[in-house]
């Protein structure tokens, strides 16, 4: 199956620069700035887990949805709009949609080999298959925040709308570049919540790092699906996925009862990250 052919910006690749640094740059600044303020405009003593404070976010990013993609009409070049529409620029199509969502699924999957190895054997994939699960989970506001919501959102702005305009004047791999930086930044608000929750400074610091970080490899792995398919799917569906996964938890790992069965594990998250990579 031949992956699909993603929507190209030849005057960010090819020395032409039709738009400048400053503006592109800027631009998606901006975006992330209306992003994580968005969040904030509503004042309430409550935290984010708040029924409350979830819904009215939820009202807040949608906006920032709405506003976004104007970025894209006003500042493409007219030449890329010759050949495709704003919504192609910005990967919405139906040629190569299906290769689009189940490559990057496998490959996220592969990525977290011994998570699932894990899950496959102590028996907790068989709630997938009750009804019931299902059906509290798209009851739950947290469930729809994690797994819809805030993968639809993020990947929207900082893919969908910032790609875009970057590959008109950087290359791809400067491009892939600029946006996780973006988006690792804009996850140190969590940094607010975490001091009003009484965290202390020290842990605060360290944990707000550790995602800053992950979060910018992670946004880099998102930018290269969306570039290479040149479809929302493919970053919105390894969002939703790595969201719903977790952080490994490697102490499933280390509690095995048997040294054989730690080792096998061991052995599975190794080989699925160098699969991943590879």
């Amino acid at each position: 199956m031949d992956p699909p052919q993603p929507v190209t910006f030849p005057e960010g690749t090819d020395g032409e620069i039709h738009l400048s640094a400053a503006i592109s740059v800027g631009a998606c600044f901006i975006i992330s700035v209306i992003y994580v303020a968005s969040l904030y405009v509503w004042r309430s003593k409550h935290d984010r887990d708040h029924p409350s404070t979830i819904k009215r976010r939820f009202f807040s990013v949608f906006v920032v949805m709405i506003i976004s993609p104007v970025f894209v009409a006003l500042l493409t070049s007219e030449g890329v709009f010759q050949r495709y529409s704003v919504w192609q620029i910005m990967g919405f199509r139906l040629e190569g949609l299906f290769t689009a969502i189940v490559l990057p699924l496998v490959l996220t999957a592969t990525l977290f080999l011994g998570p699932l190895s894990v899950t496959l054997t102590n028996g907790l994939w068989r709630i997938y298959s009750e009804p019931m699960y299902w059906v509290n989970a798209v009851q739950n506001l947290m469930w729809l925040r994690n797994h819809l919501v805030a993968p639809l959102s993020e990947e929207f702005t900082f893919r969908a709308c910032m790609l875009p305009l970057l590959l008109q004047t950087f290359r791809p791999h400067v491009a892939m570049l600029i946006t996780p930086l973006l988006f690792g930044l804009a996850h140190l608000h969590h940094i607010k919540e975490r001091l009003r929750d009484g965290t202390p400074l020290r842990v605060v610091l360290t944990v707000s790092f550790f995602q800053f970080f992950y979060t910018t490899i992670f946004g880099i792995y998102s930018a290269y699906l969306f570039v290479r398919s040149g479809h929302f799917a493919a970053p919105f569906v390894a969002h939703a996925f790595c969201n719903h996964m977790g952080f490994p938890d490697l102490q499933e790992v280390t509690s095995q009862p048997s040294e054989r069965r730690k080792a096998l594990f061991i052995g599975l998250y190794v080989l699925g990250f160098v699969g991943w990579i590879v």
